[in-house]
C-alpha cells in the first residue's frame, strides 16, 4: 500500500482516461475538441455561446483555471486519452456549493459520447472528492432536457434530491428548470463509485489514493 499523501489530486488515471488540472500549453488540444465539439456543446452549456474563441482566450483561460486549482479555490481538470494526445472533455469538482462540498461539472467531445467516459469520470472524481478532499456532499447538476447528463448520476448511486423550477438560463434564452443530484459520506461506500480502480496523484506526482 503506498503512502498518502494529502491533495489535492492534480492528476488522476482510470482504467481509458487520465483527468488531469489544466496547463496553459493545453490551450490548442482543448481550442480544437470545442471548435469540433460546438453544435453538441451548445443546447447545454452557457459558456459555448462565446465559442468559438481565440487560441489566446484559451491561454488565458487555463492560466485562471490552473491559479485558482494552485490556490485551493476551484479545481477544473481536463479529460485526455491516456497519450494525452486529445482532450476528451473538461470536468472539474468545484467549490460552489458551500463548505464540506463539491459540485461534479463535465463534458464530453462530440466524438467520444455514448461511451461511458462522463460516467467514468464523475465516479473518479467523487471518489477523490471523499476519499482525498474529506468531502460531506458531491451534488451534480443539469437541465431537465439533458437525460444523458442525468443518465450519470443515476448509475452512481447518487440521489435525485430536487427539481428546481426555471433556475437555469441556457443559450435558448429561456430559463430551465434543473435537477439536483447528490451523494452523501454515508451512502458513498456502498456505491459504485467506491470500487472505481483509479490511481491519483499530486503536484509532486506522489500517489494520494
Amino acid at each position: 500500500m503506498p503512502h498518502r499523501f494529502p491533495g489535492p489530486a492534480y492528476r488522476i488515471v482510470t482504467s481509458r482516461l487520465v483527468i488531469r488540472c489544466w496547463n496553459p500549453a493545453d490551450a490548442p488540444l482543448l481550442k480544437t475538441s470545442i471548435d469540433q465539439s460546438l453544435e453538441h456543446l451548445r443546447p447545454f452549456m452557457p459558456w459555448a455561446a462565446d465559442e468559438p474563441t481565440e487560441l489566446q482566450v484559451k491561454i488565458d483561460r487555463l492560466r485562471h483555471w490552473r491559479a485558482r486549482f494552485d490556490l485551493g479555490e476551484d479545481f477544473v481538470y481536463g479529460i485526455f486519452n491516456p497519450e494525452e494526445t486529445r482532450v476528451l472533455g473538461g470536468t472539474g469538482l468545484h467549490a460552489r456549493i458551500g463548505p464540506e462540498a463539491r459540485e461534479i461539472g463535465y463534458w464530453i467531445h462530440a466524438d467520444f459520447i455514448n461511451q461511458g467516459f462522463a460516467t467514468e469520470t464523475s465516479a473518479a472524481l467523487s471518489r477523490v472528492a471523499f476519499e482525498v478532499d474529506g468531502m460531506r456532499r458531491v451534488e451534480i447538476h443539469m437541465a431537465v432536457e439533458n437525460l444523458a447528463s442525468a443518465a450519470v448520476p443515476r448509475k452512481l448511486g447518487y440521489t435525485h434530491e430536487a427539481t428546481l423550477n426555471r433556475r437555469t438560463l441556457l443559450n435558448d434564452g429561456r430559463y430551465h428548470d434543473m435537477m439536483i443530484w447528490s451523494l452523501m459520506r454515508e451512502d458513498y461506500p456502498t456505491s459504485p463509485c467506491a470500487t472505481t480502480e483509479l490511481q491519483a496523484f499530486d503536484c509532486l506526482g506522489r500517489q494520494v489514493l
